[in-house]
């Protein structure tokens, strides 16, 4: 039988199973904790399981993302994580969602999922999600990575304390892993972290990391949990969370880095990199100029706001932020480059532009 090894565990047993079938679980990002997070709820028999992503799958993933093969270079993440799910359990289902979470998605998915598992590096759908799940009143399971250091907690959980209790600043600098580097081991071990909270809360049992931070440092197996207390900022309307996010989306404009790099001669159009000074690749443009997102608001000085900005960092999410900093700040035509430096990058590298 599939199950019989857990099932022979008293805190699991056969009502436990069924519980787990019964589960609907979301995975909110199929990077690399998404990749470590979706085979061991699939095996232990997650009845139905989400995984929204709306990216393809990019050589330099397959060193963290392992469940995804070198043929599938281009694809769908959400497609192939579901192939490779149900290759390992048939018997469960699993819906790809080959979208964003967004202001207009996530509300309906939340109130249609038990737990939402957060496996994005971006700040901006940190707090979306939770703040959905305090509109919807479900609990989220939290993972983060920075080099060699994790995080994990369980927020908006039997109402305990959410993700704003811990980081009231939206407006901090949180980079990711595309520009600090990542072991593929430590989004490995912080993944499997967050899969046991979800297999924890769907059966009952052990202690919830609610109320609580796991700090786990893969370089010296030093382990620290930090309690959390709830704040009373954090309740949030239907009414209020739309118009916040929706605002936002709709104030935060990207372009692709091919209609920005047809562009690169208009001296009427700047190109601002946010990124810091030591970041790799270095992009040579015309007319353009670097600010690390940092100190942008005490330098807008720099720039000209009758021109066309178009911003850039390493990946696409520092530039969303700047965005909204310039707009805060009158900035109208303000543009966000997708996918960053690296993806400038690819497109000089193949002499698509001529500079």
């Amino acid at each position: 039988m599939r199950y019989n090894r857990q099932i022979i565990l008293p805190e699991v047993g056969e009502k436990g199973q069924e519980k787990l079938s019964l589960a609907k679980v979301l995975i909110i990002g199929a990077g690399g904790l998404g990749a470590a997070i979706l085979p061991y709820l699939a095996a232990a028999g997650i009845g139905e399981i989400g995984i929204i992503d709306d990216d393809s799958i990019e050589i330099s993933n397959l060193q963290r993302q392992v469940i995804y093969k070198s043929d599938a270079i281009g694809k769908s993440k959400a497609l192939e994580a579901k192939e490779m799910a149900l290759s390992l359990n048939p018997s469960i289902q699993i819906n790809a969602i080959t979208d964003t979470l967004n202001a207009k998605n996530a509300i309906p998915l939340f109130e249609y999922y038990d737990i939402m598992v957060d496996a994005t590096d971006n700040l901006h759908t940190k707090y979306l999600i939770n703040d959905a799940c305090i509109v919807t009143n479900k609990p989220f399971v939290y993972g983060s990575i920075y080099k060699f250091q994790g995080q994990v907690s369980v927020f908006n959980y039997q109402n305990g304390p959410t993700y704003r209790c811990l980081f009231p600043d939206e407006s901090s600098n949180t980079k990711n892993c595309v520009d600090t580097g990542v072991m593929g081991i430590s989004v490995g071990i912080i993944g499997m972290f967050q899969a046991n909270e979800v297999l924890k809360m769907v059966l009952g049992i052990g202690n919830v990391l609610s109320g609580e931070l796991l700090i786990y440092n893969m370089l010296t197996n030093d382990q620290q949990k930090f309690d959390l207390v709830r704040t009373n900022e954090t309740s949030i309307s239907e009414l209020d969370f739309e118009k916040k996010y929706n605002t936002i989306e709709d104030n935060v404009l990207e372009i692709t880095t091919s209609e920005a790099l047809k562009q690169i001669n208009d001296l009427e159009v700047l190109f601002l990199d946010v990124r810091n000074e030591e970041e790799m690749p270095k992009i040579s443009l015309p007319n353009a100029i670097q600010i690390p997102l940092s100190d942008l608001e005490e330098n807008l000085d720099q720039l000209d706001a009758a021109k066309k900005i178009l911003v850039y960092c390493q990946s696409g999410i520092r530039s969303k932020r700047a965005v909204e900093i310039l707009k805060e700040n009158q900035f109208r035509k303000v543009q966000s480059i997708a996918g960053g430096a690296l993806k400038l990058q690819a497109i000089i590298a193949t002499d698509a532009v001529s500079i």
